[in-house]
């Protein structure tokens, strides 16, 4: 994992009266030059590339990227914000726009043959996690996610065993993605300004995982169930689902707590339980 953090402020673009954000899309949008072209720069997109926007929102990252690439897919929910992209993007380039609920997108159907997706956007905070897992499903077809959320969550997604963040979607991402912490975002950057702290970051899905489990949908059971008694001993929380020669096996303490197992640990648990 590597901590790169920055922090800016600068003048923030004054909001579209046509534009209303709506609450119930999670709607806070990019206000701040600075940022969003620090960002784009963080992006480093390509004409080659096969760029995919999640939540486009009224275009701040989307039409500066599509001036420079031509060419530029994004997901987007808003039907209003549909029609506002559909009609400024003509003048910039190509924008394909995949118009429905990002939690119901098949990602394999817009990967294109030769080339894996890279994935970028400012993530609705109120279905940020469970989004992060729908994107984890087709790690293996991304080469690259940049993504905006709540400091918190990323906070969660970079955090090390021992610490209070430190949980099941730390080890669910840093089984699947190496994790970076890009630009720390303050509210002020935004329109309106929510009620927290976002950060950029970079998930980038392992080509070659550093520890594979041989039954990804037992690891998840299992993580699932050791943390949602985080306050237990492992013993207590997995009773049922690991037995005193397996804790021998692999050489872990079955009084410990989830906090204090690495992904290591947890793939090794898992492995030896499914012998």
């Amino acid at each position: 994992m590597v901590f790169c953090l920055l922090k800016l402020r600068f003048y923030v673009i004054p909001p579209n009266p046509m534009i209303r954000p709506r609450k119930r899309f999670g709607q806070h949008f990019l206000r701040d030059p600075a940022i969003i072209d620090n960002i784009i720069s963080l992006i480093t997109a390509k004409p080659e590339d096969h760029l995919l926007e999640i939540g486009p929102g009224d275009g701040a990252l989307t039409f500066p990227l599509l001036k420079k690439i031509k060419k530029l897919n994004v997901i987007e929910l808003d039907r209003d914000l549909i029609a506002l992209l559909e009609e400024k993007s003509k003048q910039y380039g190509e924008l394909i726009i995949h118009a429905g609920d990002v939690l119901d997108i098949d990602f394999a159907s817009l990967k294109p043959k030769e080339s894996k997706l890279r994935l970028f956007g400012n993530l609705p905070y109120n279905i940020s996690t469970p989004l992060i897992f729908h994107l984890l499903s087709f790690s293996s077809l991304i080469s690259e996610m940049l993504l905006m959320v709540q400091k918190e969550v990323a906070m969660r997604l970079a955090a090390k065993p021992h610490t209070k963040a430190y949980g099941r979607l730390s080890i669910m991402v840093q089984y699947h993605c190496a994790v970076e912490l890009l630009l720390d975002i303050p509210p002020s950057a935004f329109y309106p300004p929510p009620a927290v702290q976002s950060s950029f970051i970079r998930l980038t899905p392992f080509t070659k995982k550093p520890t594979v489990v041989q039954n990804e949908r037992l690891f998840e059971s299992l993580v699932r169930q050791a943390f949602n008694m985080r306050r237990k001993t492992l013993r207590n929380s997995l009773k049922g689902w690991v037995d005193d020669e397996i804790w021998a096996d692999v050489q872990i303490s079955s009084d410990a707590r989830p906090e204090e197992l690495t992904v290591q640990d947890f793939v090794a648990l898992c492995n030896a339980i499914d012998k």
